[in-house]
């Protein structure tokens, strides 16, 4: 018998390439190519193809477009408003973070006004009674299936019509045209298109949960995350109570909005107001801490960001940062260092913004600086102090963007100081009581005098 030939897919462009090679030949990407066997192609000529209808821009009507909402606030908050007809939107996340969770409790809420298509290729429809009953699920409109062959799925929904499909999990689900095993790249290629073609044809929303690899990252090739209308992330410790709901791809809305739960027994609560929840438990009177007023989206949050910084034993010191960017971390070190004279060589140093929120913004740099200066000298920053400020090269503080409601949260949350960039009271009213002192610095030394000004 013959051997059917293989071919080598990359998992980051979805590129084919008849060898292995170490490094993908159309995108770059290392150890990526794996071995698969190609989907058979029809013999005989091409067909013919289709005609299509087009429109003319202005005569287009969009005021129908309908979203649902889903009784979730935070994930109608990352999804740009609510659920958008006929959108496929992907979920992904570590094992047991709180996606199948999140969906069954959706189905909860919009079950009562929407029917509803559950599909799991991985539990029983009786595993997912008891998983239902347990959340407290229950709605005459939520009809479960497990089955995972991807045309016998898009044959139900095209007969029975249900106005939302979710499918859990797409590395069950295999194509019978494919002769690949499922979770393959050529698998999930080919059954999120298919999912896709069914969602725009029958406009109905459809969610997709994916599986993560040993990175982290979403599995499956890159192209999948093309194909989609949404991808949202799940991010958090299995171990920590908190989740944060984040868009990585959105056609539909912002890519910077955040969602924010808490894991219970009875499954995921919104957390309403995440600025106290990320500094509940902070330590007063303890050096190496600071406060930062993010902005995630429209949504300003406050963070606690600690440094702790130690004599090494290595002759390369550490240096490590957890939901803080690695490269930014070496430069604010190597600012303080040559500006300011601190000598961090022979120091290990360790960044961790609490609460498991990732913050990529520059407005952080400041923080950071202060928490790094803060701990090295072993002084306390005042616990009713907040600061934000993006830090230059030359050791100079630069504005950042939507500078009142960053001042108007800590004002809320019972801050009465905050050091800003100079340059930031530009956006601020001259008129208005923000009810909270606003300290302006040029660079970081006037930024670490301030923290000497007594009031």
């Amino acid at each position: 018998m013959a051997k059917n030939k293989t071919v080598f897919v990359c998992s980051e462009c979805g590129g084919e390439s008849s060898k292995w090679n170490g490094k993908c030949p159309f995108c770059g990407a290392w150890n990526t190519l794996e071995e698969t066997v190609p989907v058979a192609v029809v013999s005989g000529k091409a067909a013919a193809a289709a005609p299509f209808n087009y429109s003319r821009i202005s005569e287009i009507n969009y005021e129908d477009e309908t979203r649902y909402g889903t009784g979730i606030s935070e994930l109608d908050r990352v999804l740009g408003g609510g659920l958008v007809k006929g959108s496929l939107v992907l979920i992904g996340g570590d094992p047991g973070i709180g996606k199948s969770t999140l969906l069954l409790q959706i189905c909860g809420f919009m079950g009562n006004d929407h029917t509803i298509l559950y599909v799991s290729g991985e539990e029983s429809e009786r595993q997912i009674k008891l998983r239902a009953e347990r959340l407290g699920v229950s709605c005459d409109n939520l009809f479960l299936a497990s089955n995972n062959n991807c045309e016998s799925i898009i044959k139900a929904v095209c007969e029975n019509k249900p106005e939302i499909v979710i499918i859990d999990s797409i590395q069950t689900i295999t194509s019978s045209a494919i002769s690949s095993a499922a979770g393959s790249i050529v698998q999930v290629r080919e059954c999120t298109g298919a999912f896709m073609r069914m969602a725009k044809s029958e406009e109905i929303p459809v969610f997709i949960v994916s599986h993560v690899n040993k990175d982290g990252g979403i599995a499956g090739p890159k192209i999948m995350e093309h194909i989609v209308d949404t991808v949202l992330y799940f991010e958090g410790e299995k171990q920590m109570s908190y989740r944060i709901l984040r868009a990585i791809k959105n056609r539909f809305g912002s890519t910077n909005e955040i969602g924010v739960f808490s894991m219970d027994d009875d499954g995921l609560k919104e957390v309403e107001n995440p600025s106290e929840m990320m500094l509940s438990g902070r330590p007063l009177n303890v050096s190496g801490s600071a406060v930062i007023c993010a902005v995630e989206g429209t949504r300003p949050i406050l963070a606690e960001v600690q440094a702790l910084v130690t004599k090494s034993t290595l002759s390369s010191p550490r240096r490590v940062a957890t939901g803080f960017d690695y490269n930014r971390l070496c430069m604010i070190l190597a600012v303080l260092e040559k500006r300011m004279g601190f000598a961090f060589g022979g120091l290990d140093v360790y960044v961790n913004i609490v609460g498991g929120l990732k913050i990529d913004e520059p407005a952080a740099d400041l923080a950071v600086a202060m928490a790094l200066y803060s701990g090295l000298c072993d002084k306390v920053i005042p616990h009713d102090l907040m600061v934000f400020g993006e830090v230059g090269l030359g050791g100079e503080l630069r504005a950042v963007s939507r500078v009142a409601e960053r001042v108007k949260e800590g004002a809320r949350l019972g801050f009465t100081k905050c050091v800003i960039p100079k340059n930031s009271f530009k956006a601020l009213s001259k008129n208005s009581d923000y009810g909270i002192k606003i300290i302006g610095a040029d660079t970081l030394s006037g930024a670490f005098k301030a923290l000497e000004k007594k009031d």
